[in-house]
C-alpha cells in the first residue's frame, strides 16, 4: 500500500503526522476488508487553500475540515465485490501503472480546522486528524452523508478509532 502525503503548510505538528495519517488509512482499509493493495493521496493544507478547492469542486465558498475525492464508484457503500475481479491489465483506469495498486482517491485536510475542531470538541489534535482521515477513507469506500449511510459511517468511524485506541 502507498500513502502519498504532501504538505502545503509547515509540517510543525508536535507528533508524527505522517504516522497518524498512515495508521488511520491502514486501519480503515483493514477494518473494512478492502481486498486489494491500494494507493491514497493526502494533501495537508490550510483554510485558505481548502476553501479554494471546496469552491472549485463543490461550489461551496467556505473552508471545510476535509475533502474526499473518490476514484471508484461503488454499487453500494463498502461493497468491494466487483473490485476483487479488477485487473491492472484490463482495468487500467483504476490502477497506478507503476505500482499496480488500485487508486482509491485523494484526501485534503485543513491543518487549521484540525486544530480548531480539536479545541472545540475537547480532544487531542491526533484524535481529530485520525477521525478526519478515517471519515474521508469511508467516503473513498463509497459512504456518504445520506440517511442510513450517515449512521453507518458514524458507527464505523467510532469502531475504527476505538480499534486504534483513539478515544475522545
Amino acid at each position: 500500500m502507498t500513502v502519498n502525503i504532501e504538505y502545503e503548510i509547515d509540517k510543525d505538528f508536535d507528533f508524527d503526522s505522517d504516522k497518524v495519517i498512515k495508521d488511520a488509512v491502514v486501519k480503515a482499509i483493514d477494518y473494512t476488508g478492502f481486498p486489494l493493495q491500494a494507493q491514497i493521496n493526502v494533501l495537508v493544507t490550510d483554510n485558505e487553500e481548502i476553501k479554494t478547492i471546496n469552491k472549485e469542486y463543490r461550489n461551496i465558498d467556505k473552508a471545510t475540515d476535509v475533502l474526499s475525492f473518490p476514484m471508484i464508484e461503488y454499487d453500494a457503500p463498502g461493497d468491494f465485490e466487483f473490485i476483487k475481479d479488477l485487473n491492472p491489465d484490463t482495468d487500467a483506469d483504476y490502477f497506478d501503472p507503476q505500482t499496480q495498486e488500485i487508486v482509491l482517491g485523494d484526501i485534503v485536510l485543513s491543518k487549521d480546522k484540525i486544530y480548531e475542531q480539536a479545541a472545540e470538541y475537547g480532544h487531542s489534535v491526533v484524535r481529530e486528524m485520525s477521525f478526519l482521515v478515517v471519515h474521508s477513507m469511508l467516503h473513498l469506500f463509497g459512504y456518504d452523508h445520506m440517511d442510513e449511510d450517515d449512521k453507518t459511517m458514524e458507527h464505523l468511524q467510532e469502531d475504527i478509532l476505538n480499534d486504534m485506541g483513539i478515544t475522545r
